[in-house]
């Protein structure tokens, strides 16, 4: 295995001097492939870690004041400060990450599966090094992840005292309780990756207690990834009613079809009414008797304020048949993003991890009797509930680039009604921003409909939002309680609750309220 690369020298592992040592007194080499192969991870895992180093402090020094400077004229927080750079830095190194979990991580395993089985002590020692780099690797990036989510945890403790009740409320409380969940299971996770990092070290090493090592770290991995796909579990099962709330409220075109037909009832009576007054005003003009005039202007009046009524009408008959159109589809799009979370946590959670869970247990229970994970099957369930995790997080990487490209390169799809959008950003440029994968999506699909979503629920007071009826206006906001942002989720009374929907200064907490309940489950 070869030497880390660091701009500094540093002190070489334990595991690559204890490598070199031993090709040096002519141990057993194996393939030559093999060996080249996990050479290459381990150094390409060294040398892209030291990068996300450097790119997360280059990052850090260039950032614009809103993230790293003054604001204003005032500092900021020291703890936030410390936040962004470990985000930046856990964001950097997730690329890392998902390589090793999805391709290094099966392929060591099966590597040391095959080196138990032949007694190839050269091929079983590359395999340990290189899956002490891969541990490593995985330990420094679940370690940022942790410490970040309980620093955000605590933030958000903080913000929901703070607000006590109302849309700001519940989305830091929720927030609060997501992030301080992950900081339970990415402490677990680090333990996990601390004892892979000792078994493969003992194996290196060629240690009496190897198999007590491998024994302890299949059976932290099993606990680890039991948790997760436990956790994925209850996400489904959240997803899937909050699906159901959502479909439960039924097709809006059938249940505003009632409301619809008196809104065109309406629109006809007044077309009538407008008829006839210019069928009079025809009639004054063809009058000869005495006060013609003063009769032809009182019916230029009638005529104009039957025709007035009768627009009206027809703006109202508009404005119902398009809110109806936008209900449909934020229920539609509400419906979609659930069941797309219901897939993505069963395939990569629930299935994924419990399936890495289950070769947790087949290494520890092959440590102790077959010695050092020599059965096969604990390779192939590794191997299997990789490809499931690593399937996931390509498909949400993937689908994330798309997103960042269509924000730069067609920023009019999604900008908000009445706004002039941003200037399209050219084809090279918008593959630049596609690939900041540390930068999360602020003007997509997801955003545009919590806005829609907020003008159809919202009262009179806020800016378009005075013309929409109130049977339209009541099921938005039936929408809003199925998303779990009622008035109980926000420890309100509906009186209350309702007041808060007609606050222009609350305008953007609930829009950031929805935008967050259309992602979760």
């Amino acid at each position: 295995m070869s030497t880390p690369v660091h701009r500094t020298p540093t002190r070489q592992s334990a595991a690559v001097l204890t490598s070199a040592r031993q090709r040096r007194e002519g141990s057993p080499s194996g393939n030559s492939v093999e060996h080249a192969f996990l050479q290459m991870q381990s150094s390409a895992g060294n040398r892209a870690t030291t990068a996300a180093v450097q790119r997360a402090r280059g990052a850090d020094k260039g950032k614009a004041p809103e993230a790293g400077g003054a604001s204003a004229g005032a500092k900021k927080n020291y703890r936030d400060q410390i936040a962004g750079l470990l985000d930046r830095f856990k964001k950097s190194l997730e690329p890392i990450d998902t390589f090793i979990k999805g391709v290094q991580s099966p392929t060591n395993a099966g590597f040391t599966q095959e080196a138990a089985a032949t007694a190839n002590e050269g091929l079983k020692h590359s395999a340990a090094a290189s899956g002490t780099s891969a541990a490593s690797g995985n330990l420094l990036t679940e370690v940022a992840g942790t410490v970040v989510n309980g620093m955000d945890a605590y933030k958000n403790m903080q913000d929901a005292k703070k607000h006590e009740t109302g849309a700001g409320h519940h989305t830091a409380k929720k927030k609060a309780k997501t992030k301080g969940t992950d900081t339970v299971i990415g402490a677990a996770g680090s333990g996990a990756y601390s004892a892979a990092i000792a078994k493969e070290v003992t194996k290196i090493q060629k240690a009496a207690d190897a198999a007590v090592a491998s024994e302890a770290s299949g059976i932290a991995s099993a606990s680890v990834g039991a948790i997760k796909g436990i956790r994925a579990a209850f996400r489904v099962g959240g997803a899937a009613r909050k699906y159901k709330k959502v479909k439960e409220l039924g097709d809006p075109h059938l249940v505003h079809a009632g409301s619809l037909a008196r809104l065109n009832e309406s629109r006809e009576q007044a077309d009538w009414a407008a008829a006839e007054a210019y069928v009079a005003l025809d009639a004054y003009w063809d009058h000869e008797g005495e006060g013609r005039l003063e009769l032809v202007s009182e019916a230029i009046d009638a005529a104009w304020e039957a025709m007035g009524e009768a627009r009206d009408a027809a703006e109202s008959l508009q404005r119902a048949e398009r809110d109806v159109e936008k209900l449909s589809t934020v229920q539609e799009y509400a419906k979609k993003k659930q069941l797309t979370k219901i897939g993505k946590e069963t395939v990569g959670g629930a299935l994924g991890e419990s399936t890495k869970a289950a070769a947790g247990v087949v290494t520890a229970v092959a440590a102790g009797t077959a010695g050092l994970a020599s059965n096969p099957v604990g390779w192939g369930l590794a191997g299997a509930g990789a490809g499931l995790v690593l399937g996931v997080t390509l498909y949400k990487a993937l689908r994330a680039a798309t997103k960042r490209y269509e924000e730069a390169r067609h920023p009019e799809h999604w900008a908000p009604e009445g706004e002039t959008p941003a200037e399209a950003a050219s084809r090279n440029d918008s593959l630049k921003h596609a690939l900041k994968f540390w930068q999360k999506v602020s003007k997509g699909e997801r955003q545009a409909m919590a806005r829609e979503i907020y003008a159809l629920a919202a009262g009179p007071d806020i800016r378009g939002s005075g013309s929409t009826t109130a049977e339209m206006r009541e099921s938005a906001r039936a929408l809003l309680t199925a998303l779990k942002s009622g008035p109980t989720n926000h420890k309100l009374e509906p009186e209350a609750w309702a007041d808060t929907l007609n606050d222009p200064a609350k305008t953007a907490g609930w829009i950031k309220e929805i935008a967050e309940q259309l992602a979760s489950g």
